[in-house]
């Protein structure tokens, strides 16, 4: 039984030979599939060390980039406030053309039918059309140029007309943008009136007198911006929290602060001997209304800049073109300003300043109608001008004024991919200019 078992196994030296028959066989498919998962495992080796390489090549170039366009962004601020006290923002009279006001609520077809408009009654004739330009009869060729002829158009093209702001820039610009090159960065120096905008702090006054006409004025200017009922209040409520921390105020008067402080007392004992003894002595120090406002400016800049202020919402924009975007956030002061400048503000900023006296829309009209003439030259001509609203105008004085002091100088650098700005705001009276705040990013 044991034989026949033994005898029934088969040979080994026959299945080594036939294993060594068919692994014969099957060695090149097994070689060739070795070979490509070695090159898929070069390759994806190779691709991944590149990438890396790429990505670390690009982030060490962002990084120099980014120090060339830090340095001429530093390099512009110390520029623009070394030269600030040379610019001369003088308003520029505009009776001929359309006020600046109203842009903010043309959809951009309206702003290119008003533009079309003027373009008709400035460049051509009675009776003249825009085909007739360039006929061979007509006088009216590339080189025409008369009285109505606005400077810097083409007659060809009725989207050439730029309406102008108040400074004779688009608003709120008071001068033209300036254009440095500094090493490799390119530079962009812009320098805005922060009067002609609507003070978000008004909406905190704490006056019982005018709290209302403050959160009617806030209103106001929000419904004009098309910000819904819901932001409205959300807005309200996150200002409210602020005032906590803060009341806004608009007028201060001369604080007087009393102090005590150690000193050194050089006495005389009855032994004849001089010794330093230590007392307390009284200060009295007056902190006048300026550096009041200019604490105030600095504390609120802080406070609208932090998380405490949600302004995704109104930099929403509501209008926006090649040349044009519109936003609540464009027109709002965010740096602490008291006053709004009745000579450069746009019509809902004007609305919400005169709501603490009433008539504001009245009042809105005929300031933009009488200032593209001849800009209004102290509260006490504007009272003249408008003598039926000179009550109204009187509850007012606090909040409006008639030359600006305020002003942001914003400037962005570029170099490559890395962008590197700056937000300063100062004043500047005459000569004098000072640095309320700055903000880097």
């Amino acid at each position: 039984m044991r034989n026949e078992t033994l005898n029934n196994w088969p040979d080994y030296r026959t299945v080594a030979q036939q294993y060594y028959l068919h692994g014969s066989r099957n060695a090149p498919g097994i070689i060739l599939l070795v070979t490509l998962v070695l090159l898929v495992v070069l390759s994806v080796t190779a691709y991944i060390l590149s990438t890396n390489v790429a990505s670390r090549r690009h982030r060490d170039q962002y990084i120099i980039d980014y120090q060339i366009a830090r340095y001429g962004c530093d390099s512009a601020v110390k520029y623009a406030l070394a030269t600030l006290e040379d610019i001369n923002h003088v308003l520029v009279n505009r009776p001929k053309e359309p006020d600046f006001s109203d842009l903010f609520s043309l959809s951009q077809t309206e702003y290119e039918e008003l533009q079309q408009q003027w373009f008709a009654e400035n460049v051509f004739d009675e009776g003249e059309s825009f085909s007739d330009i360039n006929t061979a009869n007509s006088v009216k060729d590339a080189n025409y140029k008369d009285a109505n002829y606005i400077a810097g158009t083409d007659v060809n093209d009725p989207n050439s007309l730029t309406i102008r702001g108040p400074y004779g820039q688009l608003w709120p610009l008071i001068t033209k943008p300036t254009e440095l090159k500094i090493g490799s960065a390119t530079v962009t120096i812009k320098i805005e009136d922060e009067n002609a905008k609507y003070p978000l702090g008004w909406a905190m006054l704490n006056e019982k007198t005018v709290q209302r006409e403050a959160l009617v004025g806030l209103e106001t200017f929000c419904e004009w911006m098309s910000i819904d009922d819901a932001n409205i209040s959300e807005l309200k409520s996150q200002l409210k929290e602020i005032s906590k921390i803060r009341p806004f105020k608009i007028a201060f008067k001369p604080i007087t602060k009393t102090t005590k402080k150690k000193v050194m007392v050089r006495t005389k004992s009855r032994r004849r001997r001089r010794r330093n003894i230590q007392r307390y002595k009284t200060f009295k120090t007056t902190i006048s209304p300026a550096a009041q406002l200019a604490t105030q400016t600095v504390d609120f800049t802080k406070l609208f800049h932090s998380s405490l202020i949600d302004t995704e919402f109104l930099a929403r924009p509501t209008v926006i073109s090649e040349n044009r975007k519109e936003s609540a956030l464009k027109y709002m002061g965010i740096w602490g300003s008291t006053k709004v400048n009745i000579n450069t503000a746009p019509r809902q900023v004007l609305e919400a300043a005169f709501v603490f006296g009433g008539d504001e829309v009245q009042i809105a009209d005929e300031i933009i109608r009488q200032r593209r003439i001849k800009p209004f030259k102290n509260i006490a001509d504007l009272k003249q001008s408008l003598f039926g609203y000179s009550d109204s105008i009187e509850k007012c004085k606090n909040y409006i004024t008639t030359a600006s002091t305020f002003f942001t100088i914003r400037i962005t650098a570029i170099s490559g991919a890395a962008k590197a700005s700056a937000v300063i705001a100062v004043t500047k009276e005459g000569k004098k200019t000072k640095q309320i705040a700055i903000i880097s990013s």
